[in-house]
């Protein structure tokens, strides 16, 4: 690998992290705490699952998913029914609710970053090479 590679690789490390930290700090309207909104994401990605397999996915203990999933629930952005292939088991999945809460937040954090570009901290020139950074970025994560 040249050294380039590995300054460019660096850098956008460095500065990929940081954006998505500081957009996770801000809070936005939407009332999801961190771990729920992890868990109901993670919930959305994987479809119906058992609250164990959340666990183990998120690497926390199974009591910590468990009172996450709770509040969710009793928030209504998470359904329990039995496992079709095993009644014994208890499965969740993402209510309608849940999906709603899940966009409402992501688009209060693009609103976010899209007010800070339109503020005027960024030149018609860096909002152009930030536009045509994007999509690249896009690939990079689809070859990792």
């Amino acid at each position: 690998m040249s050294e380039d590679a590995d300054e460019v690789a660096s850098a956008l490390l460095v500065g990929v992290s940081a954006l998505i930290r500081r957009v996770r700090q801000v809070p936005v309207e939407g009332g999801l705490t961190m771990p729920e909104r992890n868990a109901l994401s993670g919930l959305e990605r994987s479809g119906p699952t058992t609250s164990s397999a959340l666990a183990r996915e998120a690497q926390i203990t199974a009591q910590a998913m468990g009172a996450t999933l709770g509040s969710l629930r009793a928030k209504g952005l998470v359904d329990r029914g039995p496992d079709p292939d095993d009644g014994r088991r208890v499965v969740l999945e993402v209510t309608d609710a849940g999906r709603q809460a899940l966009k409402d937040k992501r688009n209060a954090r693009s609103e976010l970053v899209a007010r800070v570009l339109a503020s005027g901290a960024f030149t018609p020139e860096e909002l152009e090479q930030l536009g045509v950074a994007a999509p690249l970025l896009e690939r990079l994560a689809q070859h990792i």
